[in-house]
């Protein structure tokens, strides 16, 4: 029945439950952060400690993410999803329950343990199973979906709690929303089985394997490339930029601009609703462009003036809210390009291990800078969070233009060959 349906349809169902997933996850990285004021209130934290509470949630997810790309290669990606959305009910329930600022960070560890396999998931099951016509938009939809979690969590869990007048309600409804999220994917499970499909992708991770085997090769050879590092540092610096909007952008506005926290609390919606949009358009400059480099550069640089603006304080106050929002547009734009150069710099049979690797330089960003931030809070310099951002946007443009250029050599050296 899968098979005979058109590659349309099978595509767009596919692409809609890893999007369901992917959204899940970004969800649960904002469990937390968007009730800090109540858990300050209600354990005496600082933003710093606050800070690496986040920090935990993204070293277990990096390193659990290199060794889920191992596993989801060997036993498939739906299984190890299932149990990533299983550690999310378990975290959700532990941050409800929570009585002490250790309670707090098990709730974090679980997320964190739960984050850790989804890019190798996701990309295993969409590089598989959806038709090359098509894979530029599915990237497109993957990074949309992580967006609307993003955008979604603040108001889902600021909402719960302003309506219960509890934060505790708020996360028992993030371990509900994990549970009917794990139960669609079970009941649609035909649909992300990435060994249903993949009989020439199989067939040709067979063949390198083997070659490998023959050469002596090791599982960890694709290590060396330097795509793979470069790819590593562009999600590193990237996601440092990201930490910052997502855990202190709304307080920092509030201190800068005088908002009320209300208002400011918007702007990480805000922020991950204009990149929602801004890839839309940038699926259809992934599947058309070749030089991807020069779109991440373009559109991340606008990200970074436009962060670096409102870092000034001379704006008033609710241009600078949406100018910080704008700044999600450019990110967002330049996100499916981002998807697709790292597919192209990846050697057949390692698409697990490779995004695993790569995008543990996400965990590694928000984990690293996540204190940093916080610090820069409890010392009352909220201009440096903006400034900060911006100027890591502009040096992962440096590490994104890197990679096109040893994969323009290298497709310039094939057509000379040939």
């Amino acid at each position: 029945m899968t098979a005979s349906l058109p590659a349309e349809r099978r595509d767009a169902r596919t692409m809609s439950l890893v999007g369901l997933a992917h959204g899940s996850s970004h969800f649960f990285h904002l469990l937390l952060p968007p009730l800090f004021p109540w858990l300050i209130a209600d354990f005496g934290t600082s933003y710093a400690e606050l800070g690496v509470m986040v920090s935990l949630f993204f070293i277990v997810s990096g390193t659990g993410q290199m060794l889920s790309g191992f596993l989801v290669d060997k036993v498939g990606a739906q299984r190890v999803l299932f149990a990533a959305l299983s550690s999310f009910i378990v975290a959700g329930l532990l941050a409800a329950s929570a009585q002490s600022y250790a309670m707090l960070l098990a709730a974090s560890f679980f997320a964190g343990l739960g984050n850790a396999p989804f890019h190798p998931v996701d990309f295993t099951i969409l590089n598989k199973r959806i038709t090359a016509k098509n894979i530029g938009h599915a990237f497109s939809v993957h990074g949309i979906s992580g967006n609307l979690g993003w955008a979604s969590a603040p108001v889902f869990m600021l909402g719960i709690t302003t309506w219960t007048g509890s934060w505790r309600m708020a996360c028992l409804g993030g371990a509900l929303l994990a549970a009917v999220v794990l139960a669609i994917m079970v009941l649609n499970r035909r649909w992300i089985d990435d060994k249903a499909f993949d009989a020439p992708a199989t067939a040709t991770a067979a063949a390198h394997q083997a070659a490998a085997a023959v050469s002596g090769e090791s599982a960890f050879a694709y290590l060396k490339l330097p795509a793979v590092w470069l790819c590593f540092l562009f999600f590193f610096f990237s996601t440092v930029a990201l930490s910052a909007i997502q855990n202190f952008s709304s307080t920092a506005l509030h201190q800068i601009y005088g908002l009320p926290l209300t208002t400011t609390a918007l702007v990480v919606t805000g922020f991950m609703l204009c990149g929602a949009m801004g890839m839309i358009g940038g699926g259809f400059l992934a599947a058309r462009v070749q030089r991807l480099e020069k779109t991440i550069a373009i559109f991340l640089l606008l990200a970074a003036s436009c962060l670096a603006l409102v870092a000034t304080g001379w704006l008033p106050g609710m241009w600078a809210l949406v100018i910080a929002a704008i700044a999600g547009f450019g990110h967002g734009l330049a996100g499916p390009s981002r998807d697709m150069l790292i597919k192209r710099a990846t050697p057949a049979g390692n698409t697990g291990r490779v995004y695993g690797t790569v995008y543990s330089g996400l965990d590694l960003g928000f984990a690293v800078a996540a204190p940093i931030f916080g610090w820069m809070m409890d010392h009352q310099m909220p201009n440096a969070v903006f400034f900060g951002a911006a100027l890591a946007l502009a040096v992962s443009v440096l590490s994104a233009g890197a990679v096109g250029v040893k994969l323009h050599q290298q497709r310039s050296a094939k057509l000379a060959n040939a």
